[in-house]
């Protein structure tokens, strides 16, 4: 099942996706489905219909939790250890924007890097949850890009600015709820050209202990969101790039990037 929010000019509303890639058809449900049942109007919309638009498939109503060199290839790349615990972060959710949506370069940073992740959606409050029970409260998993002020990361003593700023957190294109996200491909593209190729396998903390480890420190709320780390690769990104960030079994998140 893959559950995706959409606008056809109006207020935002949620459908399933069915079809092949290129020809998706949208059928409408009720509601918020991290709240509600999953229940269908009976109406369907053709994805490639003029007029709808793929938003992103969640805006957290308090927190995105990153994890940082959760790739232990990604940690080397960059010069850093592999940290014996995970290393968390916060983005904030104006952060957030969705498929197709453009990522703006600020003005105060030189260089921008896509990081390509596999992200998991929160389905229910949770604090303190075991390793054990901890995809008992997964809605489901996206994809996302943990756009980052290359620079900016390493000039500040704190990440803030440099994973925070409006438009460096694309997620899309749909969220995918019961996926076993053990062994999943996760690849970052540029133009067309591949930076990023690895392997969920490869993360150091695992889905289910970083969920836990995250309830540790904040109670985390329906619809937050866990970025799971990158892969090796990353690299910089300018303007009139399009970015595409695809997780095996979810689906392909591009962005466009524009410095205006």
């Amino acid at each position: 099942m893959r559950i995706a929010r959409f606008t056809t000019g109006s207020d935002p509303r949620y459908a399933l996706v069915e079809g092949e890639p290129g020809r998706e058809e949208l059928v409408v449900i009720t509601g918020d489905p991290i709240y509600t049942p999953v229940q269908p109007t009976g109406e369907r919309v053709r994805l490639d219909d003029d007029g709808v638009r793929l938003l992103a498939p969640v805006i957290p109503r308090s927190k995105i939790v990153g994890v940082g060199r959760n790739y232990a290839d990604h940690a080397q790349e960059l010069g850093n250890e592999v940290p014996s615990a995970p290393l968390l972060f916060l983005k904030p959710n104006t952060s957030v924007i969705g498929p197709d949506d453009p990522i703006v370069l600020p003005d105060w940073t030189e260089r921008v890097d896509h990081e390509a992740e596999l992200a998991v959606v929160i389905g229910k409050v949770t604090k303190d949850v075991t390793p054990e029970r901890a995809l008992d409260h997964v809605f489901g998993f996206t994809v996302a890009n943990d756009v980052t002020a290359r620079d900016v990361q390493k000039s500040d003593a704190q990440w803030t600015r440099g994973k925070g700023f409006d438009t460096s957190c694309p997620l899309g294109p749909w969220v995918v709820p019961g996926l076993d996200v053990d062994d999943l491909r996760v690849q970052a593209r540029v133009n067309g050209e591949t930076r990023q190729d690895g392997r969920t396998s490869q993360m150091i903390f695992d889905t289910a202990y970083l969920v836990s480890y995250a309830s540790e420190v904040f109670t985390l709320l329906p619809g937050d969101v866990i970025l799971t780390g990158t892969p090796a690769g990353v690299g910089p990104v300018d303007h009139r790039d399009v970015v595409e960030v695809e997780v095996e079994e979810i689906g392909v998140l591009r962005n466009p990037v524009v410095r205006r």
